[in-house]
């Protein structure tokens, strides 16, 4: 089915994996090593790597990637030559793309894992859900009713995100099949309603939960939620910490749910050493003793039949949901999501236009944030833009903060008011001091009133700086002052971006005071950099 879909755009719209780090591809290939460009959330496969290193003599060498970038890399062909092979969640993605499905090879499913709703105990218990069937439609209305609340990554950038999404529209629609462009228009609603009660958005499984469980254990200052819908295998690996203050409950729901089988996939071009090594890896990582490790080890079920599932998983068998079968269906899927169904988001930029800034730095400052309204016509910019109904402040500063100008792009003919952005980001220009404290704190200032006018939005700040504070308060008395902020303000995260000679470690205890995240934007373009922070606003 998935092979209907060829065409690029499926590579932005199903996302498999959902890593936010990448590393440098690594370079010609020694004896005995596989080269494999993979989604991070395989990290947690590295024990049983080790074992199978020495059984088998095969040492797998990761590249870290989100499956976007790692599709896109199969389909351009940077791939080749550099990698031997490539291990995302799924594969339904790549090989839908004729580009990138001609370069994949022999594929073999390793583990699986489903994507299910995860809540609080005590969560479930209140709503009557304890040991008693629950479909997606009954999730949706207890959603709706604001019963409950929940963290999930952003469709367009993860394949746990994209999974639900998929899931509880086709479930919704009970059509038994494929669902599509005309289906999505009728569950839109109920679709709406479910999504109501999403508190929490992320670029990343693994961000998601750690986000989840800090907020929990009331380390991080964000909202807290009452569960996740993530991976079973993040879910159950989370109760396994011991770190939350309550395990969380899974929901299978009785009308299906969508699975991620990790086939590790050879490329059609390895050599013959790289296939010898994929098979015995492929071989070993399937037989029954191995297949019981990977499932203590990172609580994905095993693929290999005859291998009893252990007792952390409660329900055996799954009813499988089919994924879109067109790329208008898709396309439909994730518009109506964006421009519709899904709470709208609210970023306040904080851009450094320092004299440092000058030359290429600001220039690379201006292509990024043009990019964002749909200037950037790449695979990856078709749906990391600015969205219909967003409200987006830019805030520019320098010796002392800039005026922030604040736009709202509409959900009808948004063309306009995107165009008026594009000026705005072209039109930034360089000089002066470094104040990013005070700016900081004025952003905060900015963001009050727009919060308490309009506060079911998803509230974000992105700071940007090439350089270290020069001018007014110090980071210290960021800190200290933003203890007395507003409770509403407390709880919006900053995303801060390392870029030039901007103090990592200032920045780093910016994004953890706040419960944000830091991106590094030293070794990639400032463009891929502002792409990513869109899946977590």
């Amino acid at each position: 089915m998935i092979r209907k879909l060829g065409a690029f755009a499926l590579c932005v719209s199903l996302l498999a994996g959902c890593s936010d780090s990448s590393s440098t591809p690594l370079g010609d290939p020694e004896p005995g090593t596989l080269r494999i460009l993979a989604g991070s959330e395989l990290a947690d496969m590295q024990p049983v790597l080790d074992d199978a290193a020495k059984a088998t003599g095969v040492k797998v060498k990761f590249t870290f990637t989100g499956t976007l970038e790692g599709a896109e890399a199969l389909a351009n062909g940077s791939v080749d030559g550099k990698y031997d092979a490539v291990w995302f969640s799924s594969n339904r993605y790549p090989a839908g793309i004729p580009e990138a499905a001609k370069r994949l090879g022999n594929q073999v499913k390793i583990m699986s894992s489903p994507v299910v709703l995860g809540l609080a105990t005590s969560v479930v218990r209140r709503l009557g859900w304890a040991g008693k069937p629950v479909g997606w439609g009954e999730i949706a209305a207890q959603a709706g009713k604001k019963a409950f609340s929940y963290g999930m990554t952003d469709p367009s950038a993860s394949n746990s995100g994209f999974s639900a999404l998929v899931g509880v529209a086709s479930a919704l629609a009970g059509a038994g099949n494929a669902i599509d462009a005309q289906q999505i228009a009728s569950v839109t609603p109920q679709l709406t309603q479910f999504f109501s009660a999403q508190a929490l958005s992320a670029g990343s499984s693994g961000w998601l939960s750690d986000a989840y469980t800090r907020r929990a254990t009331g380390q991080d200052p964000g909202q807290k939620v009452d569960g996740l819908v993530n991976y079973e295998s993040v879910l159950l690996s989370a109760n396994a910490s011991g770190k939350l203050p309550e395990p969380l409950t899974l929901i299978y729901p009785s009308d299906g749910v969508v699975t991620a089988d990790y086939p590790l996939s050879l490329l059609a071009d390895a050599n013959s050493d790289a296939r010898s090594a994929h098979q015995r890896l492929s071989d070993y990582l399937r037989t029954p003793e191995t297949q019981k490790r990977i499932m203590e080890t990172t609580q994905r079920r095993p693929v290999v039949p005859g291998v009893a599932l252990g007792p952390q998983f409660s329900q055996h068998d799954l009813v499988e949901l089919p994924f879109p079968a067109t790329r208008q269906a898709v396309d439909a899927l994730l518009a109506a999501y964006f421009d519709k169904i899904r709470r709208p988001s609210r970023t306040l930029y904080v851009l450094d236009t320092s004299g440092s800034m000058e030359g290429d730095r600001i220039a690379a400052l201006r292509t990024a944030l043009a990019g964002l309204t749909g200037a950037d016509g790449s695979l990856t910019g078709r749906f990391r833009r600015f969205r219909s109904r967003e409200e987006v402040t830019m805030l520019p500063f320098n010796t002392v903060p800039g005026a922030p100008q604040t736009f709202t792009v509409p959900e009808q003919n948004p063309e306009g008011e995107l165009g008026r952005i594009k000026a705005f980001a072209e039109g930034l220009t360089a000089g002066g001091g470094t104040a990013i404290y005070d700016s900081l704190s004025q952003a905060y200032r900015v963001l009050e009133p727009l919060a308490a006018k309009d506060p079911d939005r998803f509230t974000s700040i992105v700071l940007m700086t090439d350089g270290e504070n020069a001018n007014g308060s110090s980071l210290a008395d960021f800190l200290a002052s933003s203890g007395s902020l507003p409770p509403a303000m407390k709880q919006v995260p900053v995303f801060t971006v390392l870029f030039g000679e901007g103090s990592g470690d200032e920045l780093t205890q910016v994004a953890t005071r706040t419960g944000g995240k830091v991106f590094d934007g030293r070794n990639v373009r400032l463009s891929q950099v502002f792409q990513e922070i869109r899946g977590y606003q």
